[in-house]
């Protein structure tokens, strides 16, 4: 975060903003919230576009955070009434994790890159990828997902080596409650533009990768 540090208002936003990134956003709860799945160390809230607005308050807050740490471009969702919003808490009440997904009717599938020695160059270019000009269905498109840098990979302690991934846990879930009495298939869900990261994770939880995306930058 660029500051002036002589100026008060901007060290107080820098201290909030660094608070913000290190400590994660607090989750206090509120009534009638919306558990999709539960565990054994927290818990995942989905809030929709129509729920009240101290839920979409919170939405908004994190999804700032998710933003600026992904380098997200905003994107108007083509049906902002439509959108899901999975909240993973943790049993520590701060919010962890992250998924937006959005209807969609088509996405594109990743194409193979060809295998050679990797050199540090090959991996500042891992986000340059070439997908198919041939669309195929899909059912729900995945906006962002993003897990708190602090619980990613990560192993703060030891229970943390049992813990599934963050990540996995909000797109089985997504999976689950994206429409009612209905599991999709991988091959029914897409990535818009993945990070690098992103891509990794994409890949290795669609066991393929050749996973489909769609909102891509060519």
């Amino acid at each position: 975060m660029i500051y002036a540090a002589s100026n008060p208002e901007d060290e107080l936003q820098h201290v909030q903003h660094h608070h913000r990134f290190v400590e994660g956003i607090k989750y206090t709860g509120w009534k009638k919230e919306r558990v999709v799945a539960e565990f054994w160390d927290g818990k995942i809230v989905l809030v929709l576009p129509r729920d009240p607005s101290y839920a979409i308050r919170k939405v908004e807050d994190v999804q700032e955070l998710v933003d600026n740490e992904l380098g997200f471009q905003q994107v108007v969702p083509k049906y902002p009434n439509k959108t899901k919003t999975l909240l993973f808490i943790s049993d520590e009440k701060k919010v962890v994790g992250c998924l937006i997904a959005e209807p969609i009717k088509q996405a594109f599938r990743v194409l193979s890159e060809p295998t050679g020695p990797e050199t540090p160059s090959s991996k500042e270019c891992q986000r340059a990828w070439q997908c198919s000009d041939v669309p195929e269905p899909a059912v729900c498109g995945i906006s962002r997902i993003w897990v708190f840098r602090l619980k990613r990979r990560k192993r703060i302690a030891r229970r943390l080596k049992r813990r599934k991934r963050i990540a996995r846990r909000l797109v089985d879930t997504l999976r689950n409650c994206f429409m009612f009495g209905c599991f999709l298939s991988t091959n029914e869900i897409a990535f818009s533009d993945p990070t690098p990261d992103g891509k990794l994770f994409a890949t290795k939880y669609c066991n393929t990768p050749n996973f489909l995306v769609y909102n891509f930058n060519h």
